[in-house]
C-alpha cells in the first residue's frame, strides 16, 4: 500500500482562515445595527421585561412597604373578576364593531367609490376623511363627545328632523365609541385599499367586462380576490391599533357610565393608577398583549394560506 503524502505545510491554517472569513464579513456587516439593537434592548425589551416581572408581584403605588412575588395570583384574580370579564367582552365588541366591520368595510367602500368620483369630489372626501385620521386621539375624542353629548350636534340634528333624541353617551356608550373610532380610523383602511385596487391588473378588469360581468360581479370575482392579502394585512393592523385605543374612550366616557364602555386599556389604567394596583394592572396589560398576539397569529396564518 502506498502511504498518503502529508498535506503541504500551512494548508490547514489557510483552510481555517478561509472558513472564518465569511463569519468575519457577516460580523462586520452587522456592526451598523448594533446601536439600534442596544436602543431596542434598553427602551423596548427592558420595559417589557419589567412589566412581565411586575405582573407576578403585588406591587402597589401606595400603602405597601414592599413588593412580593405572588406567582399567578394576579391572573387568577383577573379571571375571577366580573369587571375584568366584562372589559374583555367589551374589548371584543369594540374591536369587531369598529375595526373588523366598521373601518374595514367603510374604508373599502370609500376606496371603491372614489375610483369613479371626479377630481374635486375625490379631493374633498379624501381631505375630510384624512383630517379625522391625523387629529390627535384626545382632540378626536372631544369632538365626538360634543357630537354625541345630550345637548350636542347629533341631538340638535335629530331635533331639527323631529326625530326622537337620547343621551347617547349614557344609553349606548359602547356604540358611541365604536362609531367615533370608525370615524377616526377609516382613512387608514381607505388608503390601503385605494393602493391595492390601483394595483389590480387592468387586463383582468377588461377581460371580465368583455365576458359580460357587471360592476358588482367584477368587484366580487376579480377585485376582492386580487386584493385579499391587502384586506388581511389591513385587518391585522387596524385590529392591533384598536386593541390599544385609550384616549378616545377615556375622553368620551371614561369607561362609563358604570363600566358599560370599560375596555381592557381603560380597566388596566383604572386598576394600575386609580386603584394603585400596579401588579394587577400589569397582569391585565399582559393579557391584552396575549389577545393582540392571538389576533396576529390568526391573520398571519391566513396570509400564509393565501401565499400557498
Amino acid at each position: 500500500m502506498t502511504a498518503l503524502a502529508p498535506a503541504p505545510h500551512g494548508t490547514g491554517a489557510r483552510r481555517s482562515r478561509g472558513a472564518s472569513a465569511p463569519a468575519v464579513r457577516s460580523l462586520l456587516r452587522g456592526l451598523p445595527t448594533v446601536p439600534a439593537v442596544i436602543l431596542l434592548a434598553v427602551f423596548l425589551a427592558g420595559p417589557i421585561g419589567y412589566c412581565v416581572y411586575y405582573a407576578f408581584t403585588d406591587m402597589q403605588l401606595t400603602g405597601a412597604s414592599g413588593t412580593n412575588f405572588v406567582g399567578l395570583d394576579n391572573f387568577t384574580r383577573a379571571f375571577g373578576d366580573g369587571d375584568f370579564l366584562n372589559s374583555v367582552k367589551l374589548t371584543l365588541v369594540f374591536v369587531v364593531g369598529s375595526a373588523v366591520i366598521g373601518q374595514n368595510t367603510f374604508g373599502l367602500a370609500l376606496a371603491i367609490l372614489m375610483q369613479k368620483a371626479t377630481g374635486p369630489v375625490r379631493a374633498l372626501v379624501n381631505g375630510v376623511v384624512i383630517a379625522a385620521w391625523v387629529l390627535p386621539e384626545v382632540v378626536a375624542g372631544y369632538l365626538m363627545y360634543a357630537f354625541f353629548y345630550n345637548q350636542g350636534s347629533l341631538n340638535s340634528l335629530l331635533d331639527t328632523l323631529h326625530l326622537p333624541q337620547q343621551n347617547w353617551l349614557y344609553t349606548m356608550p359602547i356604540l358611541a365609541v365604536c362609531l367615533a373610532n370608525v370615524w377616526r380610523g377609516t382613512a387608514f383602511s381607505m388608503m390601503v385599499f385605494t393602493a391595492a385596487i390601483n394595483d389590480v391588473p387592468q387586463e383582468l378588469m377588461e377581460a371580465a367586462e368583455m365576458d359580460g360581468a357587471n360592476p358588482w360581479q367584477r368587484l366580487w370575482r376579480v377585485v376582492l380576490p386580487v386584493i385579499r392579502p391587502s384586506i388581511l394585512t389591513n385587518l391585522m393592523l387596524i385590529t392591533l391599533q384598536t386593541l390599544s385605543v385609550f384616549g378616545l374612550i377615556y375622553t368620551m366616557t371614561r369607561g362609563g357610565p358604570g363600566n358599560k364602555s370599560e375596555t381592557l386599556p381603560i380597566f388596566m389604567y383604572q386598576q394600575a393608577f386609580q386603584n394603585s394596583l400596579i401588579g394587577y394592572g400589569t397582569a391585565i396589560a399582559l393579557v391584552l398583549l396575549v389577545v393582540g398576539a392571538l389576533f396576529s397569529v390568526v391573520y398571519i396564518r391566513l396570509l400564509k394560506l393565501e401565499d400557498d
